[in-house]
């Protein structure tokens, strides 16, 4: 029987070892340490209701407002929360939400700059009425620049912040990361950090203010240690000339005799001499920071690589320091032993979804859905209008 985690029991995991959550009361069912917190989230796509589901798992009761002609898709960014439907064209609706806000402590929208100010939501309004809130806003290009009302995608911002130029090989094009980069690392989690920051100060001071997340600053922040390696460790602009873009051969990936993959980062003396020799290729122990021979280098690593399957690889440098770990899909990586024992994944209506992450040993986040039905948004924030035709209905979003 697998180890339950307290997050499992709050989602109903369909795992073995979860079985008696069923039984647990709402007393036994993990908060998590942001419990208390009420945040209203402006249903968007991507890093903005990433923020908010990360909330949510700390234990924030998060209330999405959803437009009533959105259409119903399986939203994985949507667990954790409850969903108000309301009308925001009139006035109504608009008057509702900012009842919620007056009783909120953080506000998240990610629409193009301007959009919740022509909405009546916007942080002036949504400030007079509650000082002390937080108004958390995500876009890509900020709320001012040349781009800021701008379209864009998440390979757009990493093109102008020099993070796109610089993935990819030596003598080829840009390479197309997914959107974890942008929308979620430069974007996602740069809101999360500045709400949480925000609302720290707020509760000290009962100040509230406007949080400005935009993607290209938290890109390019997160490049921070490239641009120091720029400026005094002589990092070349020149795609795949640098120790961690693939120019050392000793950092890259490497086919198997089956048509897997290898992934090397045996960046440490030590981790690379246990490498080349587990690897076959003793020769090459001495000259790891020999840039003239890396060429010849790469090209006998990846002889070594394609004569052993992915799996015989497996065996030579399981449990071993040379920093030589097998490319596993997504399929793949759901049975990893340790992921499984890491509890990296969680089951929940029948599907696989990442866990909560990072863990806590006091205030463990939660997977949980929010009941559907059985308690009123509105009454629960003790805002009035439940009769009003802009609710259309509240549900536990899945």
């Amino acid at each position: 029987m697998e180890r339950e985690q307290p997050w499992q029991a709050a989602a109903g995991s369909d795992r073995e070892g979860a079985a008696g959550a069923a039984g647990a009361g709402p007393e036994d069912v993990p908060q998590g340490p942001l419990q208390g917190v009420r945040v209203v989230e402006l249903a968007g796509i991507g890093p903005a209701p990433m923020a908010g589901m990360l909330l949510a798992e700390l234990g924030a009761d998060v209330v999405r407002i959803a437009r009533p002609s959105a259409q119903v898709l399986h939203d994985l960014l949507a667990r954790g929360k409850r969903e108000l439907i309301v009308d925001l064209k009139r006035p109504q609706g608009v008057e509702t939400v900012l009842g919620l806000a007056a009783r909120a402590d953080v506000l998240l929208e990610g629409y193009r700059p301007g959009v919740t100010e022509r909405l009546g939501l916007g942080p002036d309004r949504v400030l007079e009425r509650n000082p002390a809130l937080v108004y958390g806003r995500m876009t890509g290009w900020g709320q001012h620049g040349p781009r800021a009302t701008s379209a864009g995608h998440d390979i757009n911002y990493l093109s102008i912040t020099g993070a796109l130029a610089a993935i990819g090989r030596a003598g080829g094009p840009p390479q197309v990361p997914l959107n974890l980069l942008g929308d979620f690392g430069g974007g996602s989690l740069y809101l999360v950090t500045g709400v949480l920051a925000a609302l720290h100060h707020a509760r000290a001071t009962g100040e509230g203010q406007v949080v400005d997340a935009a993607i290209v600053d938290g890109v390019t922040h997160l490049s921070s240690m490239i641009w120091s390696e720029r400026h005094h460790n002589g990092w070349r602009d020149e795609r795949g000339s640098n120790l961690l873009d693939t120019g050392a051969p000793f950092y890259d990936v490497y086919e198997t005799a089956d048509g897997g993959w290898y992934a090397v980062g045996a960046l440490e003396p030590q981790f690379y001499r246990q490498f080349v020799e587990l690897l076959g290729a003793p020769e090459w122990a001495g000259r790891q920071h020999d840039r003239a021979g890396w060429d010849d280098m790469r090209e006998a690593f990846a002889a070594r690589f394609a004569t052993r399957t992915r799996a015989a690889w497996d065996d030579v440098f399981s449990s071993t320091d040379a920093c030589a770990t097998p490319v596993l899909d997504w399929a793949e990586a759901e049975q990893d032993a340790h992921l499984r024992a890491r509890d990296a994944h969680a089951r929940t209506d029948g599907h696989t979804v990442p866990a909560p992450a990072p863990r806590f040993s006091r205030t463990p986040g939660r997977l949980a859905q929010p009941d559907p039905g059985d308690r009123d948004v509105l009454d629960d924030w003790g805002v009035g209008g439940a009769g009003e035709p802009d609710r259309v209905s509240v549900t536990g979003a899945r």
